[in-house]
């Protein structure tokens, strides 16, 4: 974009939109604090220094400035919000621009689902820059929709709907050469592509990287992130409402600030209620400092290496020639938001965004109203045959995405494997609903802080099929039923009663609610929820991700049980067990 016509308003010839005055601003060039007026003219930085003059003075009353923040990696869908109400929640905490993976209503609704999202995004307080998704489905053991392949990749890049490539997932098709996944990363050649790959070392992570794949968000120790910054990826280091790695990798950058140019602060995933308590991007970069990260380094992770890394070079920082994405701070170190600017307009003020947003416009959506049978409870039951004397079993981690197997001796009841609180043992269902299958799989979580009842949902990345915990098949069947009645959303059950619901119309994804009218609704879902024991809606999150295959270990999609580090299909009875247990 060519800004000669600028030039006079550069130039000190003619007056400027907009001068900010009275305030220090974080210079990401030089890393240091700087003090000077900063001039405006159509939503662009056209001069810092004095000297300028403008019809809007903006007194910063001694505040700090810095660049507008830049989200580097998140899925809106997980927000259970649409693009306008999501950007009315994160605009006033500073949130400049979004780069987002659609690949959640891809695997609900298909390629028109990602139309739908960047529809939905334009003409907001703030920007969002869609990746086209590289898996869907995430692995042959989940079931979408429709499968976008790579000529669909190119058709999203080439129409501009999106301007990289989603997270790439299925690491192991990297690595392993499958043609399918290549041709998908042929596709976006000459784009900016992004990982997925936990645990990944080695020569796997070798041949990850001849890919073409340049980030990961997956990293869960120091070890491991250090691998990956050493042979040339950019680090994602997530602080979400379910995986937090924040606190275990922010050593890195205490011990190295400099590796602020290589790290990017991003949530992956994360709930109204998390932004309300923590924030957005501001609060990453806060708990940064708080773990001794240097101010300036900590701030440069959610603004300038986010900009570089996407090739956003008209952001990032604050100097001529860069949008006027502006955020006013009372300092670095608390980064209490006072007001955000949006090239150069003031559309956040006190926490609040100043404009009003309009509802999402939703169209016949594919598979919006996907007719789905769901179970009763005698086909809830696991009979077990002479042979079956054990069970295998999803360990799940607090506050992770990654699982353990676990092979354990079932509790028997008529002959069939059941529930067991006293064991922190829940009997887990999917239902497949994007094709109208109604396939059912069933296994068992265990360390799923759930003491009777169920709860359910139609958010369990990343083919988003009914997912349920429960423990006991009434409860379980109620809880389904509901949700394929409402099409889509959270349910919790006790007996053949509904304690609470939340519809989500959108893909079975999102919700039509503004941030607080939805946070009344999951307010009411927490409390059914602790009241049949099981603590708050993160945990609901947590359940959604018991299906995603393409995260270690044990995973139960519609297809049943799956384990990636193991060689994919697992069975859920064994007559004995494995070795080395």
């Amino acid at each position: 974009m060519s800004f000669k016509n600028l030039l006079p308003y550069a130039m000190q010839e003619k007056p400027c939109d907009a001068v900010f005055r009275n305030a220090s601003f974080a210079n990401l060039c030089t890393m240091e604090i700087e003090r000077a007026d900063i001039a405006v003219k159509d939503g662009v930085i056209v001069g810092i220094g004095e000297g300028y003059e403008a019809a809007d003075e903006i007194d910063c009353a001694g505040g700090l400035l810095v660049p507008g923040f830049i989200e580097g990696h998140m899925h809106v869908e997980s927000t259970m919000m649409t693009p306008r109400s999501f950007a009315a929640a994160a605009a006033p905490h500073g949130t400049a621009t979004v780069m987002a993976d659609p690949h959640e209503i891809a695997n609900t609704c298909g390629m028109e689902g990602v139309r739908f999202m960047k529809r939905e995004s334009e003409g907001l307080p703030l920007d969002i820059f869609y990746g086209a998704p590289s898996c869907v489905p995430a692995s042959c053991f989940e079931t979408p929709f429709e499968e976008i392949k790579a000529d669909g990749i190119a058709e999203l890049l080439a129409d501009g709907t999106c301007t990289h490539l989603g997270e790439m997932m299925n690491f192991p098709g990297v690595y392993l050469g499958d043609e399918e996944v290549w041709k998908k990363l042929e596709a976006a050649e000459g784009t900016v592509i992004t990982g997925h790959a936990p645990g990944v070392g080695g020569a796997q992570l070798a041949g990850y990287l001849l890919g073409g794949v340049t980030s990961d968000h997956e990293c869960s120790t120091i070890d491991e992130a250090r691998e990956k910054l050493r042979r040339g990826m950019y680090l994602m280091i997530r602080q979400g409402a379910a995986a937090r790695n924040l606190k275990d990798l922010a050593p890195l950058l205490v011990e190295s600030p400099n590796l602020c140019a290589r790290c990017l602060a991003v949530s992956d995933d994360i709930t109204p209620a998390f932004i309300r308590e923590r924030g957005h991007m501001d609060g990453c970069v806060r708990e940064l400092i708080e773990c001794g990260v240097p101010p300036l380094a900590a701030l440069r992770t959610a603004t300038l290496t986010p900009a570089e890394y996407f090739r956003l070079y008209d952001r990032g920082a604050i100097a001529p020639g860069k949008i006027a994405d502006l955020v006013l701070v009372d300092s670095l170190e608390s980064c209490r938001v006072l007001r955000v600017w949006k090239r150069g307009r003031l559309v956040a003020e006190g926490g609040k965004i100043l404009e009003s947003l309009s509802p999402a416009a939703v169209s016949e959506l594919p598979g919006l109203k996907q007719t789905v049978r769901t179970p009763s409870p005698d086909e809830l039951k696991i009979k077990l045959g002479p042979d079956d004397k054990y069970i295998n079993v999803i360990g799940v981690v607090p506050r992770q995405f990654t699982t353990e197997t676990l092979t354990l001796e079932p509790t028997v009841t008529d002959g069939c494997a059941c529930a067991d609180p006293s064991r922190r043992l829940a009997k887990m269902a999917v239902v497949e609903k994007n094709r109208g299958t109604g396939r059912l799989a069933l296994g068992f979580l265990h360390n799923f802080p759930l003491e009777r009842g169920a709860v359910a949902s139609s958010v369990a990345h990343d083919a988003h099929n009914y997912t349920c915990a429960g423990m006991d098949d009434v409860s379980m069947s109620t809880a389904l039923r509901e949700l394929a009645r409402m099409h889509g959303g959270i349910v919790v059950a006790e007996g053949e009663k509904v304690l609470a619901s939340l519809e989500l119309p959108v893909g079975g994804l999102m919700s039509l609610l503004s941030a607080d009218e939805l946070l009344e609704k999951l307010a009411d879902i927490r409390a059914a929820a602790e009241s049949i024991r099981c603590p708050g809606t993160e945990l609901l999150m947590q359940l959604s991700f018991m299906s995603l295959s393409v995260i270690p270990k044990l995973k139960l999609t519609d297809q049943g049980y799956c384990d990636i580090t193991a060689g994919g299909a697992q069975p859920l009875t064994l007559a004995e067990l494995p070795d080395g247990k």
